[in-house]
């Protein structure tokens, strides 16, 4: 029987959403929109460059608010009790100059990303790892003999819950989970947790 592997977003799934704290901290609202809203993920990155560009926000003052942030409130615990079950990957489309004070609160584990295009201190474009990123990483551990787990919250996460064996969504918003609806939904660490113990043991 194949070995199972488990993949997970990061944001709103084990920590907050990175630009809806940055929204509220430089009182900008419109960077409150986030893959939960838009689908199309150039159009949302397009977007928010042009926000950061028109109010001057370079990548300092970005990460001077991520620095503040913390892990959701009992993610690492749910984290450190699922990777004694099974390898876990973080798949997630946020960026590399974004990730590192989160990661190391969640005492580091495997995290594949973007990378922000930076010059002078300024965000002027952003570098996909590599295209429709959490799908193909699924696919590629499928050819590897892994059945994959997948759990996520967002539009951009559903073809990765697609690609792999079994999908959950968690505490994915109403829109999500009606346009979504053969993905199972849990909201508690603890729910999550033991759905993903029984596909684990019954790989």
């Amino acid at each position: 029987m194949p070995q199972s592997i488990v993949t997970l977003d990061l944001e709103g799934v084990l920590t907050p959403e990175i630009w809806i704290a940055i929204a509220e901290r430089t009182g900008i609202p419109a960077l409150r929109r986030t893959t939960r809203d838009e689908p199309d993920y150039d159009v949302l990155m397009r977007g928010r460059l042009q926000l950061l560009a028109e109010h001057g926000l370079k990548l300092p003052d970005l990460q001077a608010v991520i620095g503040t942030l913390h892990p959701l409130p009992g993610a690492l615990d749910f984290l450190r009790e699922l990777r004694r079950l099974s390898p876990v990957i973080i798949l997630s489309d946020t960026f590399e100059q974004f990730a590192q004070p989160l990661l190391q609160q969640l005492e580091w584990p495997t995290l594949l990303c973007h990378r922000l295009v930076v010059e002078q201190d300024r965000v002027v474009n952003y570098q996909l790892r590599i295209p429709e990123q959490k799908q193909r990483a699924v696919a590629a551990l499928k050819l590897l003999n892994y059945r994959v787990i997948a759990g996520g919250d967002s539009y951009n996460d559903t073809a990765m819950l697609t690609e792999a064996h079994v999908g959950f969504l968690f505490r994915a918003p109403e829109n999500v989970r009606r346009e979504f609806p053969q993905f199972q939904a849990v909201d508690s660490y603890p729910d999550f947790l033991e759905h993903l113990r029984r596909e684990i043991a019954g790989a």
